[in-house]
């Protein structure tokens, strides 16, 4: 029985890396959907090489600051084969690790999506290695192993430590407050505003491709939320009904403030289900219905200031959509998972907000470090023409309809 048990944990977890994993296509779909048209092949193109970096440094340093485990001893012991093996049998470890590393991925793919349009591409695969490496795996420890005995200070001083059960914080927030840094860093898009500061309107080069990428998403996420119990004793339904109730919340409401925009509509699924990974195992569905709602609204409301009012030319809005709504979510935790408001209880609102500003300082400053330092030493950016001939053609040789560039040749 305790074989089946870790046999049934190891293909629960690898079926969760899988569906997470799934999730990148969603990135890329969303991304290319919204991009023009001559920056498409590269939005696609940069999602599966970021994952590939992102690979090689979670495996090789990354896991290990996180988690303090390497992979540098033989197969027999990794797969928990060999006596007196300190990974768990059946491959267990290895499996989580592949999880892990689909969240650890999606910091580039959130990312991807703010600095479309105008970024340099291997600069971005540094940073990408960078983050992924160093900056993401840092905070991920302190919260989900108490590296530097973060939590237990939380937990000392606010009675309760910081939960966040599927990365509110530790994914999104802080792979889009890094986003800030990294669009603000590299500047806004040639012609995406009037010498007078008016915004000149630069719409998504194909719907379906951009409702593609959210429905992919959507889906993929209730791998990400219910599957980061990580056994199969932890499932709730609770986890699932909850990441339902938010995303159509958030659709509901993007629906409403977004004036019936589809592009509103369908990223207003995804802000419900950012805002909810924190608490989704601990909050009442009502109170998740609530939470998604309150997403829905902030990622409009955020989104316009960004472009509008602010000049921060965020392409895909992930700062509003990951940054402002995985903060908000992190919070809502601290009120909708209290018992008074029918949650499971196990919270507190001061540690759900200490923990939340930590992640969000964290990675603002990682953010501004790491993309300054490339942008004043190796440059972040497409030349003025590259930019102007489209990422595609300038990097990658090709643009994403050759058939309808050999006709108009």
């Amino acid at each position: 029985m305790e074989a089946f048990q870790t046999a049934s944990d190891v293909f629960f977890v690898l079926m969760g890396a899988i569906m997470v994993l799934a999730m990148h296509a969603g990135f890329a779909f969303l991304e290319v959907g919204t991009v023009r048209k001559k920056n498409q092949v590269n939005a696609l193109v940069k999602i599966i090489i970021d994952f590939a970096v992102s690979t090689i440094a979670y495996f090789f340093v990354g896991y290990s600051i996180a988690y303090g485990v390497d992979f540098f001893t033989n197969a027999a012991t990794l797969s928990g084969q060999a006596e007196g093996s300190a990974f768990a049998s059946s491959g267990y470890d290895l499996v989580k690790f592949f999880f892990l590393l689909t969240f650890a991925a999606a910091i580039p793919a959130i990312i991807s999506g703010g600095i479309a349009e105008r970024a340099r591409f291997y600069p971005q695969l540094f940073a990408t290695a960078i983050l992924v490496g160093v900056c993401y795996p840092l905070f991920e420890g302190m919260v989900w192993n108490n590296n530097f005995g973060f939590q237990d200070l939380i937990e000392a001083t606010f009675g309760a430590p910081f939960h966040d059960f599927a990365g509110s914080i530790v994914v999104h927030a802080v792979g889009g407050w890094i986003a800030l840094g990294a669009v603000i860093s590299l500047g806004v898009r040639r012609g995406r505003y009037t010498k007078s500061g008016g915004l000149i309107g630069i719409p998504p080069s194909n719907i379906p491709f951009l409702a593609l990428g959210s429905w992919v998403l959507c889906v993929g996420w209730f791998g990400f939320n219910v599957m980061s119990a990580q056994s199969v004793s932890g499932i709730t339904g609770l986890v699932a009904v909850n990441s339902l109730m938010a995303m159509v919340g958030g659709i509901l409401t993007a629906l409403i403030a977004g004036r019936n925009d589809p592009g509103f509509v369908h990223n207003g699924a995804l802000a419900g289900l950012v805002a909810v990974c924190a608490g989704s195992d601990v909050m009442h569905p009502l109170g998740a219905l609530v939470t998604g709602g309150l997403a829905g609204v902030l990622f409009v409301w955020g989104f316009n200031q960004c472009q509008a009012k602010w000049k921060i030319d965020d392409v895909l809005g992930v700062w509003p959509l990951h940054g402002m709504c995985g903060l908000m979510g992190g919070i809502a935790c601290g009120i909708f998972g209290l018992e008074a408001l029918g949650g499971m209880g196990g919270v507190s609102f001061g540690a759900q907000l200490a923990g939340s500003l930590s992640g969000v300082v964290f990675a603002t400053i990682a953010g501004f470090v790491v993309y300054g330092v490339l942008k004043r030493t190796i440059g972040i950016r497409l030349s003025e023409e590259d930019e102007f001939d489209g990422a595609d053609v300038s990097i990658h040789k090709i643009g994403a309809y050759p058939e309808d560039d050999l006709r108009a040749s």
